[in-house]
């Protein structure tokens, strides 16, 4: 017991000096971060996390991560300057339906900006088109009650379907875009779609060479469509 306190008084002095140097290393933090580049604040403030919901056209189908379009996005957009992280939250066979269902889950994980890419698999099983839009109108409308603003890439359906199922398909884009006031890009897979040295043997998914030109056509409206939302 003797020992112990010895110990104790030999101790004292260090607790009573450490009491006292604390307020000092608290200032000395805060006068730190005062002094923080203000290059290093701003991009802080600039950084955004963008969520891509869909399906096997976002989710890298057939290639590898660094060829899909969330990886090739990401490039192009701190290409351009913009300190972006894409996020893959595509998931292949999805319909509407299924990225309604796993919206919650993805605006978990706290987005700051998310993509919606979806509608090509009701289109290849011909499901109703006010389906689809109940869907879509569902997942914008939970993305902005997050306070996470959306962009829609639209997707239109295959001409064998017919031209009022066609018709109709098309319309929903324009009629949920207007109704959320989002920006719609009306065709994800434009200047892709249909050229078999841009496609997988399925004439369905692009090649990485496809990718590039999607990225490519989309990127300046995403980055207009970020510099507003910021």
């Amino acid at each position: 017991m003797a020992s112990q306190g010895a110990a104790g008084n030999r101790t004292a002095p260090i607790r009573r000096l450490l009491a006292l140097l604390r307020p000092w290393a608290a200032a000395g933090f805060v006068l730190l971060a005062a002094l923080a580049p203000a290059g290093q604040v701003q991009a802080q403030e600039a950084a955004c996390r963008i969520a891509v919901l869909g399906d096997s056209l976002t989710a890298a189908y057939g290639l590898s991560v660094n060829e899909g379009f969330p990886a090739r996005l990401q490039a192009a957009l701190q290409a351009s300057g913009r300190d972006c992280q894409v996020i893959d939250a595509g998931v292949s066979g999805d319909t509407s339906a299924g990225g309604l269902a796993r919206v919650d889950w993805v605006l978990a994980d706290q987005p700051s900006h998310l993509i919606v890419e979806l509608g090509a698999n009701d289109a290849l099983r011909a499901l109703p088109t006010d389906q689809l839009e109940r869907n879509l109108d569902a997942i914008i409308g939970k993305a902005s009650a997050a306070g996470v603003p959306v962009f829609l890439a639209g997707m239109l359906a295959p001409p064998n379907l017919g031209a009022a199922y066609g018709k109709s398909f098309a319309q929903v884009y324009r009629d949920v875009a207007e109704r959320h006031d989002i920006p719609l890009y009306p065709f994800f897979l434009d200047g892709v779609a249909g050229d078999r040295t841009l496609n997988l043997p399925d004439g369905i998914h692009p090649t990485a060479a496809g990718i590039e030109i999607l990225v490519e056509r989309i990127t300046p409206a995403i980055g207009q469509w970020l510099d507003k939302v910021s």
